[in-house]
């Protein structure tokens, strides 16, 4: 059984500081007799299910790490992970009233970007203990002319996220989860321009994705085309 621990703990989020779409989708999997954000082994655990622990990680895999690292040696863990397939972006100006009427984000997302997060686990993202959901979803962005944001957004802070609506969901806890993301069209073996282009997808997150699965042992390196490596598959 699960121990719920009295100590005090590290890495704990209120539900004041949380952005809307965490504590939405916290709201939306949560079933009677689950325990919210409950204290175990020193973190704080936003669903604690039984002898199942439940995260929602909006983003930034790297920040809870470590964290994984400790509660998969003696809890099964179930991440959840909102992938945004379509974001409207609403603009308010120092005062909060919106200086534009919302518009939609030109930028899509799909499954495979789970790789822009599983990077910074590679190691662990098939261990038996550990459940992904990654959730196809549609948000509603909050953006603030406070002049602090990022330079890409010329300092406009993101301030909140809402969820408007999951359209689908898949689990990756298995092997051939992760290799049904490989295109069925791009022909083996395949150097990362290769699955780009396959993937239509950018030569980055090609990257991330032969890095991970190499890193899971589900595929190798046969040689070099130039200075490209070429993948195949393990089994092959």
């Amino acid at each position: 059984m699960v121990s719920i621990s009295n100590s005090s703990c590290s890495n704990q989020i209120g539900t004041l500081k949380e952005k809307s779409l965490h504590a939405e989708l916290k709201s939306w999997f949560k079933i009677p007799g689950d325990k919210i954000e409950a204290p175990i082994n020193g973190y704080i655990i936003d669903i604690v299910r039984g002898e199942l622990l439940i995260e929602i990680q909006t983003q930034n895999f790297s920040t809870i790490r470590k964290k994984l690292e400790n509660l998969l040696k003696h809890y099964r863990v179930r991440i959840i992970y909102p992938i945004i397939q379509k974001k409207w972006i609403v603009y308010l100006d120092k005062t909060g009233a919106p200086v534009t009427k919302k518009r939609l984000s030109p930028k899509h997302n799909s499954y495979e970007n789970i790789f822009d997060e599983l990077v910074w686990i590679p190691h662990l993202i098939l261990n038996s203990n550990l459940l992904i959901d990654a959730l196809i979803v549609h948000v509603e962005e909050t953006r603030l002319n406070d002049g602090r944001g990022s330079w890409r957004r010329k300092g406009w802070s993101i301030i909140d996220r809402k969820l408007v609506n999951i359209i689908e969901q898949k689990r990756f806890c298995e092997s051939v989860d992760f290799l049904t993301l490989i295109p069925k069209n791009l022909r083996m073996p395949f150097t990362n321009f290769e699955l780009s282009n396959a993937l239509q997808k950018s030569i980055g997150l090609a990257r991330k994705m032969t890095y991970c699965l190499r890193k899971t042992g589900l595929l190798k390196v046969i040689g070099k085309k130039g200075k490209a490596f070429i993948y195949d598959l393990s089994l092959n």
